[in-house]
């Protein structure tokens, strides 16, 4: 994640369990809302599995 300060612009290393919550940019300060993970985006070390739709000969 990137400090949304544009002065600062540091790249922060949230751990999971502060998604939902605020953190404080450790260089400038500022409070920032990490972002809860969406739906249809995997959770990092989750994969999807998708099967391969297989063509269907006429």
């Amino acid at each position: 994640m990137i400090c949304p300060n544009l002065k600062c612009r540091s790249v922060l290393s949230v751990p999971d369990h502060a998604r939902g919550k605020k953190v404080r940019c450790k260089s400038c300060g500022m409070r920032i809302g990490v972002p809860m993970p969406s739906s249809n985006n995997p959770v990092e070390g989750e994969a999807l599995e998708k099967e391969p739709q297989q063509a269907k000969s006429g």
